[in-house]
This record gives C-alpha cells, sequence and structure tokens, in this order.
C-alpha cells in the first residue's frame, strides 16, 4: 500500500512515518504540509490511503475530501479535535484517529484499510443458484438469498443484513439490485432493498423488517403496494 501523510505539523509527520516503518505493506510515498500540495501530488501519482490532518492552513482536510469526490484513496483522518468526527464520517472515510496515536490503534486502522482495498468493485456475483458470492475481507463466501433480510447503502459499501450479522462489502445498491432476483427482493428506497417475504408489518410509511424499520420512499410505494398484492 502506498500512502500520503499530508499534515501541518512535521513532528506529527515524524510520528505517523515511524508508525508506518513497523507495516511491512505500507509505504510513504509522500508527505504534505498542506491540503493543496496533497491535491497537486494525487493529480499525478497513485495513492492508496491518505493519513490525513484535518484541520491545516488554507484548504482543511475536511474540504479536500470534498473535491477528491468518489475516486480517491482510502482517507484516514489523524487530527488532534474529536468534535469532526461525525462530519467526517458523512464524508464515508475509513477511520477517524484522535492523536497521540498508538502503535495498537495505527495497526487497527491499517487492517480495516487492507481489507478495503482488498475489496473490488465486482464484490457480488449472482448465480442462478439460490445463493450469491461476496467478497468478505479476503475470503469469497457463500451467502443464501433465503438469510438475507435487506441491503443498505452506506456511502462507498452496502450492507447485506442477516438475522444475526451483516456483511460490508465495497460495492452500489444499484450493482447489488442488479444481482438480487427480483421475484424476491424489492427496491423501497434509494438506500433500501428489502427481502419481500422478510416484510413484517407496515405502519406509518415504514417496513418492519426483523423488528427494524426501514423507510419507503414515496416514489417506491406505488410499486411495494401492488407487489405485496394489499387488499
Amino acid at each position: 500500500m502506498n500512502c500520503l501523510l499530508i499534515d501541518d505539523n512535521k513532528i506529527a509527520r515524524t510520528t505517523l512515518k515511524q508508525l508506518a516503518s513497523q507495516v511491512t505493506d505500507l509505504v510513504v510515498a509522500g508527505e504534505c504540509s498542506n491540503a493543496v500540495e496533497a491535491w497537486n501530488l494525487l493529480q499525478d501519482q497513485p495513492i492508496d490511503l491518505l493519513l490525513l490532518d484535518i484541520e491545516m492552513p488554507g484548504m482543511s482536510g475536511l474540504e479536500l475530501t470534498r473535491h477528491l469526490g468518489d475516486k480517491r484513496p482510502v482517507i484516514v483522518f489523524t487530527t488532534s479535535k474529536k468534535e469532526y468526527a461525525a462530519e467526517a464520517f458523512e464524508l464515508n472515510v475509513a477511520d477517524y484517529i484522535v492523536k497521540p496515536i498508538t502503535p495498537a490503534r495505527f495497526l487497527q486502522t491499517i487492517d480495516r484499510v487492507r481489507q478495503i482495498l482488498d475489496s473490488t468493485q465486482e464484490t457480488v456475483k449472482y448465480t442462478t443458484d439460490s445463493f450469491l458470492f461476496i467478497r468478505d475481507s479476503n475470503v469469497v463466501r457463500k451467502l443464501q438469498l433465503e438469510d438475507i433480510l435487506y441491503a443498505e447503502a452506506m456511502g462507498d459499501y452496502v450492507k447485506l443484513h442477516t438475522t444475526n450479522k451483516f456483511y460490508a462489502i465495497h460495492t452500489t445498491l444499484k450493482a447489488v439490485e442488479e444481482r438480487l432476483p427480483a421475484d424476491q427482493f424489492i427496491r423501497v428506497h434509494r438506500s433500501y432493498i428489502v427481502s419481500v417475504s422478510k416484510i413484517d408489518t407496515i405502519r406509518d410509511g415504514a417496513l418492519i423488517v426483523n423488528g427494524k424499520p426501514l423507510p419507503v420512499a414515496d416514489a417506491y410505494r406505488s410499486a411495494l403496494n401492488k407487489r405485496m398484492n394489499i387488499l
């Protein structure tokens, strides 16, 4: 993995380099003291991971993340401020580490980044059988269609929820929808696809699936009512 360190504090960059040097498959490809410098470097150099500070002169780390859009490296914020966490995770970053960074916390984050990079856009493959193959970290796993309660879009990921757990895969909800059989699943919201057989009740504009309320968008309501043959 090639990573780029972006922090206006030289001591912080040195600390990150020392932590990165302990990870055999992590290479520090460069370091930048501000977000604009990083932006320019990213136009020419392939980078897998950004270790990015938030508060910097000029462009902040949050602003850089927004400018990079969807085609961007995996991003981990490294900051001394806790108050940006909610805003950061709305940008679908991989992690948010508050300084000072311990080696154990750093390794935990790198493990998470590794899992993300090991995932591919083609993480779901549909077969004519009653199951899907999904990429779960480094393992291709068979998931029975009958076990899927619903699919939930979460930024660059889709969570496939079962009764006891969920699987987060790096793909789009549209890609999942194309691979789920239309006779068993239905889109009810821009962020949700549900298994029709797993719907318990519909109340106040929401579905109840395994005890969890899921929103139904107006655009999908008519198709849902028709599909469920509601009397």
